[in-house]
This record gives C-alpha cells, sequence and structure tokens, in this order.
C-alpha cells in the first residue's frame, strides 16, 4: 500500500494576494498564483506535497498553523505584516515541532526600520529573505533537506 507524501504548508499573510499589482518596484511583477506554482513545482520534485494558502487575517493564519501541527511535516511562512507585530502568530509557531522557514520577497534588513525585526524570526528554523518569489523555492528546499536530516 502506498503510502501519502509529506506535506509542506505554504501560509502566506495579509496583501500577499496583491502581489504583482502592489509596490511592484519592491515586490516585482509575479502573481501569488505564479509563487503557488513553483512551490508546488518544487515540492512535487523532492516528492513532498504543498498545502498553499493566503489569508489576511491574523487569527486565519493563527488557525492555519495551529492546523499545520497535526498535519504539516514542515511549513514554509510569509507572514507579510504581521512578522513585525503579531505576538498571537510568533506564539503559534512556537508550537509547532517541524521545520519552519520565514521568508520575506524582499530584504527586510534593507528596509524601513520597522520592517528590519521580525517576531516571528525567534520560531523559524530559518530565514530567507531579499531573494524575491525564488526564496519560496529556497525554503521549501531548506525544509525538506531538514526533513532527510532528521527524519
Amino acid at each position: 500500500m502506498p503510502t501519502e507524501p509529506l506535506t509542506v504548508h505554504v501560509l502566506n499573510g495579509p496583501n500577499l494576494n496583491l502581489l504583482g499589482l502592489r509596490e511592484p518596484h519592491l515586490y516585482g511583477s509575479e502573481t501569488l498564483a505564479g509563487v503557488e506554482a513553483r512551490c508546488r513545482r518544487v515540492a512535487d520534485g523532492l516528492g513532498l506535497a504543498c498545502e498553499f494558502r493566503q489569508t489576511n487575517h491574523e487569527g486565519v493564519l493563527v488557525d492555519w498553523v495551529q492546523e499545520a501541527r497535526e498535519k504539516a511535516a514542515a511549513v514554509v511562512i510569509n507572514p507579510a505584516g504581521l512578522s513585525f507585530r503579531s505576538i498571537p502568530l510568533l506564539d503559534a509557531l512556537k508550537t509547532l515541532d517541524c521545520p519552519l522557514a520565514e521568508v520575506h520577497i524582499t530584504n527586510i534588513h534593507r528596509r524601513d526600520p520597522i520592517y528590519q525585526t521580525s517576531l516571528v524570526s525567534l520560531a523559524a528554523t530559518g530565514v530567507i529573505c531579499g531573494f524575491g518569489p525564488f526564496g519560496y523555492e529556497l525554503a521549501i528546499r531548506a525544509v525538506a533537506d531538514r526533513l532527510r536530516a532528521h527524519p
């Protein structure tokens, strides 16, 4: 009987549904649908399933993180603006017992001071920022590597 592949949950926070439209000089022209296609392609190539979601609501993102505790082998998260102020999201992420990669499309360390300190980083296994949508691909590869190293 074949086993189901491990699942990586790729979770996206507020305003990422506007990728390709919102501040293209910062975030580029690729849409969230394009990012999702990248993630699914990379995950599939690594033998992983991909659960890809986006919400504009903090509580929904917290609920998804709690769901990931039970269902995900790994989590990739771009919390967007919630990175810098959401204690509830940080608390939920701290409960994960799986690899957690934080992704930012821009290099948050080169942005305005309000965007330079991510609370989410306190819970993350690793952080990838500044490589545009390609950062998602790097994050999926990183968590897959971690899963192979620590089954």
